[in-house]
């Protein structure tokens, strides 16, 4: 690498001003017209202007944490290795960067060896560093491939002069790619993305915005933003632009606003002011988010915990006085029984979570309360009734029921013997009662019992004390027969 007061000692061939000023101009107008083909004319505009074999530029990007030099512009014999590059800490240009001069070089393949398969040979290279805001991120080079051409003075003139143009070209497509990302995210984002001037003036109305409010961008901008805000919160809107006015950021407000059509939407609000190039602030960028779904997933949290702590106590109460009123001869005798009628609760309050808390329906109840007398195939069970949804304390109250009069029926009645068969159906009557039957056959002999059990005070307890309903049972000696009235279900 060589200085370039090397070039001074040259002859030099004299300025031509005017082919230099037509080429600028011709670089303005791309970059007014094309920005995205500035850089490929900046490199075909060196080329020209220095009688170049090659030229180029070589960029420090982001993408690889500028950890080397990207050929994104080529112009001449070495147009075929666009997009190549070179590492930032070991070859020319990292150099000239480090020594933040312009600097002629020679055969970078002599000190470099990744060098020797670029074709055809650097046999001089003239490289111009150029700096974006105090940081340098490239250098702009023309490029001689064999001895028929030497740069001069004017070369490192020109060069120095395309250097500066190549800062202002990159800078410009730097702020265009950020300023299309930012355009882009913003168009494409759910959320609704809203500009307003300091007077509550929309601006600016992203795809977001339409989805959320309804409105197009052609029908709200230059309209006030109170059009989205409900009649009862419109003292919202001052209070927000004060604090805007003093430079603060309002995060994460949550409260409503009106779509097009009138109806109403949760949203959370962020708010951020919006500066000029001299820092005045000028207006407000606002971001909505639709939290409709958010709000409706609390509230019905909030109503399953309040569901849950008023079942919770129902099943507490229910077991106390289970566990109070069992009676049994012997411990395991009453261990049992409390297992029996714990283990009914249980299963009607697992169809209680399958219905997220509406309910059981008397269908699968019955199944799961009778399914351990009728195993496989067997069909020593029947059940036969409509659809109907049992609201939790009824759902409660006909486990509790069926368990009883199954339990029985296991013991003395029709499932002890193998014969036996149990018909359990239903109606639903247009007054809203429900009329629930058993009824045994197969059985032993039945008689009419002396004593009243404690499976019978709790049905009775619950049908006729909870429910004010019916509760018959009949001793034919074929089997038991049971009816059961609650007034309403649901």
């Amino acid at each position: 690498m060589l200085s370039t007061a090397e070039l001074v000692r040259r002859p030099s061939r004299p300025p031509d001003y005017a082919a230099e000023n037509r080429a600028l101009i011709a670089l303005a107008q791309v970059m007014a017209t094309s920005p995205d083909a500035v850089l490929q004319k900046l490199a075909d505009t060196a080329l020209t202007l220095c009688r170049a074999h090659s030229a180029g530029l070589s960029l420090l990007e982001e993408g690889d944490q500028k950890n080397n030099f990207h050929w994104r512009a080529i112009a001449g014999q070495w147009a075929r290795h666009i997009n190549g590059g070179t590492p930032r800490n070991f070859g020319p240009c990292g150099t000239v960067l480090d020594q933040d001069v312009a600097m002629v070089c020679s055969h970078p393949e002599l000190d470099f060896p990744y060098w020797a398969p670029i074709k055809p040979v650097l046999e001089e290279g003239l490289l111009i560093p150029f700096h974006i805001k105090g940081e340098a991120l490239g250098t702009i080079w023309v490029v001689a491939h064999d001895t028929s051409r030497r740069f001069d003075a004017e070369d490192l003139r020109v060069m120095t002069n395309l250097g500066t143009f190549a800062a202002s070209a990159y800078q410009t497509l730097l702020s265009l790619n950020a300023t299309q990302r930012i355009a882009s995210i913003v168009e494409s984002s759910d959320d609704a993305i809203v500009s307003k001037d300091l007077n509550g003036v929309i601006i600016n109305w992203n795809q977001g915005a339409e989805r959320i409010f309804g409105y197009t961008a052609e029908e709200v901008v230059g309209k006030p933003i109170t059009i989205l805000i409900p009649p009862d919160r419109h003292d919202e809107e001052p209070a927000i632009l004060e604090r805007i006015r003093r430079g603060e950021r309002v995060e994460h407000f949550e409260t409503v606003r009106m779509r097009k059509h009138g109806s109403r939407v949760d949203i959370s609000l962020t708010i951020s002011p919006v500066k000029n190039a001299e820092g005045k602030i000028i207006g407000a960028s606002k971001i909505a988010r639709d939290i409709t779904e958010r709000k409706r997933s609390e509230a019905q949290i909030a109503i399953l915990a309040r569901e849950a702590e008023h079942r919770a106590k129902n099943v507490l109460a229910t077991v106390q006085a289970t566990v109070h009123l069992t009676q049994s001869d012997t411990p395991e005798g009453l261990k049992q029984a409390i297992e029996g009628r714990i283990q009914a609760l249980a299963n009607v309050h697992r169809l209680f979570v399958e219905s997220r808390w509406e309910g059981a329906d008397l269908h699968g109840l019955a199944q799961e309360e009778l399914a351990a007398y009728s195993p496989g195939r067997e069909t020593r069970v029947q059940i036969d009734g409509p659809s109907v949804l049992l609201e939790p304390n009824a759902a409660q109250a006909i486990a509790v029921i069926l368990h009883e009069l199954a339990t029985n029926a296991a013991k003395y009645g029709a499932l002890s013997v193998p014969n036996g068969h149990v018909r359990i159906e239903w109606s639903h009557e247009q007054n809203g009662q429900l009329v629930l039957r058993w009824t045994e056959k197969g059985g032993p002999s039945v008689e009419p019992p002396t004593r009243r059990g404690f499976g019978a005070r709790v049905m009775e307890n619950m049908v006729r004390g909870q429910f004010k309903g019916e509760l018959k049972f009949d001793w034919h000696p074929e089997g038991l027969a049971c009816e059961i009235v609650l007034p309403s279900v649901r």
